[in-house]
């Protein structure tokens, strides 16, 4: 515990602009690995620290320089204590009102939106770089395009699946007191995989289920040829299921950045409930 302590009193002093609060460590070269080992810290607590707090999705991250964690812990710590119950924010009634929020704010600055639209042709110049799309005969042209890699089928691989289970429950999963929503981490670890499971548990207080119902996804990366088998670890927590559906879907990710060619475009589907 006081190792523990001693090593949360020093991230929580940290400062990357204040030589006196790194107490002589070089957290721009020093790894994560070899933090957590100065401090002594138990593989379980190391667990909890990378993957609870810091929100990593494997341990690749102690192989790396310790400035970044140590700052996502930070954001975590500031999160809870700024927010009182939880560090996590979810839209009232559901993440849908993330593109109306950026539609409304677009919109305000002269952007245009146009919904249900399909694309027929991406159009491209000479040199290969995106100008524009066609649409129903339309042509609309940009500097960039900025898309899922869905829409880029010859420029996009799959690199992996994602198999999500979403429940409907009839109460709070057990132990979680009674809370209208919770986030469980389960690292990959303590589930003997090599990627972690998530479970994310919402209700009628996100405006995303009716009073007296609870909705749960629990997800992640597909490691075996029985995806549905992967998830049960954290079925396992939420109790009583009335009903569920299982998915799996590609992870999508471009052939190359695209930044070349104007066409900057993400992965697709990763299993992770939190992003930030």
């Amino acid at each position: 515990k006081n190792r523990c302590r001693q090593f949360f009193s020093y991230v929580n002093g940290y400062n990357s602009d204040d030589p006196e609060a790194h107490e002589k460590k070089d957290l721009k070269k020093m790894t994560m690995r070899e933090l957590f080992k100065y401090y002594g810290l138990q593989p379980e607590t190391i667990e909890f620290v990378g993957h609870a707090l810091a929100l990593y999705t494997d341990d690749s991250y102690l192989d790396k320089p310790a400035e970044v964690t140590v700052k996502k812990i930070q954001l975590y710590a500031n999160s809870l204590l700024r927010f009182s119950k939880s560090p996590y924010l979810y839209p009232l009634y559901g993440l849908g009102e993330l593109p109306q929020a950026f539609a409304r704010l677009s919109a305000v600055h002269g952007g245009t939106f146009m919904l249900n639209t399909p694309i027929d042709e991406i159009l491209y110049n000479g040199s290969e770089q995106a100008i524009g799309i066609k649409s129903d005969g339309k042509v609309a042209t940009c500097k960039y395009i900025v898309a899922a890699p869905e829409y880029f089928r010859e420029k996009s691989m799959p690199v992996a699946k994602v198999v999500r289970c979403y429940c409907i429950l009839a109460e709070p999963p057990p132990h979680t007191r009674e809370s209208g929503s919770c986030q469980i981490v389960i690292p990959a670890a303590q589930a003997k995989r090599q990627t972690d499971i998530y479970v994310l548990v919402l209700s009628a207080d996100h405006k995303v289920t009716p009073e007296g119902r609870y909705v749960a996804l629990v997800s992640t990366t597909v490691e075996t040829d029985d995806p549905a088998a992967e998830i049960q670890f954290g079925l396992n927590l939420l109790g009583h299921i009335i009903d569920k559906v299982v998915t799996v879907d590609d992870v999508l990710a471009p052939r190359s950045s695209g930044n070349g060619k104007r066409v900057p475009s993400g992965h697709r589907y990763l299993f992770a409930s939190t992003f930030g």
